[in-house]
């Protein structure tokens, strides 16, 4: 069953297309000026137009036709004052019995709800045909959601309470919004900073967690010698796999694990001296994003450097249309992003590791890394050891290949039949 409609995009109010990416000084001011709240929401439905099965903002449901799932965008305000998470429900037209729990799509740091446009249709087509519903929200403080002040009252030397508080700013947002959802049990869908947010939650509230599909999960190991570079998600290019040539994914074998491993040894080796300002910068607190804001009229030639570079797998209409939407979410009032230093040290290793918590989780997890990922996979093959200890033996991980830490944008037809598989196979566990 397809996820189509019978509408077409063309039948929409027109939204005026991205702006190019600025090359000159310019073109940059001119971004940077127009940048708003406005061009953000433009941005935003501008990727999500891509789905057949989308209808805009005030658009009647009937403009989806005889669609098996009608997607939507919206604003769930929570109990305090101007605190909201930016939704989109993609959700099954025909429910039925015994339909498997939706599955909840949560983006990585800094990103938004908006960068997985590329898997929604499938995830889609696995709803309408099973009955149930796909949500994808942007964590409190970013993407669109609210923006609202961060503040973590532990100091310095209290590793866990800064960590606690830190968790909790994002975790309790997610357990409100599940409840105004009314959601019993959910699949939590994680990406990088959003997979470690989602074991937070597991560990918190697990008798509503489904089961965890962690994609290149940040936070895990506990070694701060670990290969994780977060430097290469500025000196990365997109690998691309094309539909047609899309090779499958493959359970993580010792050997593939090693080949990612020389992989990041070798990047490190070729690390740049300016990464001991960047340690000082990350334990005081600094965010990028908020680096790129305090350059003002260059920050969009800066984003728009980063677009072209990390995304070249997508089209230039797809390229273009992700570079207005990063920039809208960097240039917005920064809130969630402060976050990092307090969860993790320098070189992504957790202050906190999951590696020494997730033993305590019951359900179904699956670790996935992509095969040029600047995530340091030991943790997972280490995290499934404990996970076999604890009795738990639900715990798999698999590596995408021609992909890195972008790994559903990069290869989107592997990830994508491997998200269904791994959501169906739940099933069959419980």
């Amino acid at each position: 069953m397809s996820a189509s409609v019978a509408a077409s995009p063309s039948s929409f109010l027109p939204i005026p297309p991205a702006r190019d990416i600025p090359l000159t000084f310019t073109a940059s001011l001119k971004s940077w000026w127009h940048a708003g709240e406005k061009q953000g929401a433009a941005a935003e439905e501008r990727l999500l137009r891509r789905l057949p099965f989308f209808v805009p903002e005030k658009m009647p449901t009937s403009s989806a036709g005889d669609s098996p799932v009608i997607a939507r965008t919206e604003r769930l305000d929570l109990a305090a004052p101007k605190h909201y998470l930016n939704t989109l429900s993609i959700k099954s037209t025909n429910t039925v019995p015994n339909a498997p729990p939706p599955a909840v799509v949560l983006h990585g740091y800094g990103a938004g709800l908006g960068f997985f446009f590329r898997n929604y249709p499938a995830l889609a087509t696995w709803a309408g045909h099973r009955g149930t519903d796909v949500y994808a929200l942007d964590w409190l403080g970013m993407g669109r959601s609210a923006r609202v002040p961060f503040h973590v009252k532990a100091k310095r030397d209290d590793v866990v309470g800064r960590v606690r508080e830190a968790e909790a700013f994002f975790v309790d947002s997610l357990e409100e919004w599940r409840d105004k959802m009314g959601l019993d049990k959910m699949t939590l869908i994680g990406h990088s900073l959003g997979a470690y947010f989602s074991v937070a939650y597991a560990l918190r509230y697990p008798t509503r967690v489904n089961k965890l599909i962690l994609l290149s999960p940040a936070g895990v190991t506990r070694d701060p010698n670990n290969l994780t570079m977060p430097s290469r998600e500025l000196t990365d290019t997109g690998d691309s796999a094309s539909s047609a040539n899309a090779r499958p994914a493959t359970s993580a074998s010792t050997s593939a694990v090693s080949h990612i491993r020389n992989e990041q040894r070798a990047a490190r080796n070729q690390e740049s001296r300016t990464m001991k300002l960047v340690t000082y910068l990350w334990e005081e607190g600094w965010s990028p994003f908020q680096l790129v804001r305090s350059t003002l009229f260059w920050g969009p030639m800066l984003v728009g450097k980063y677009s072209s570079r990390r995304f070249s797998s997508l089209t230039e209409d797809e390229t273009r249309d992700m570079h207005e939407y990063i920039l809208n979410i960097t240039l917005s009032k920064g809130s969630g992003e402060y976050c990092i230093s307090h969860i993790l040290a320098p070189f992504a290793h957790a202050r906190m590791p999951l590696v020494d918590r997730i033993s305590a989780l019951k359900m179904p997890i699956t670790f996935v890394y992509g095969e040029h990922d600047w995530m340091d996979p030991v943790g997972g093959l280490q995290s499934l050891q404990q996970l076999r200890e604890a009795g738990n033996h639900f715990g798999r991980m698999f590596v995408i290949p021609s992909a890195g830490h972008h790994l559903y944008l990069e290869n989107p037809r592997a990830v994508d039949d491997l998200l269904i598989q791994e959501l169906d196979l739940t099933d069959k566990q419980h």
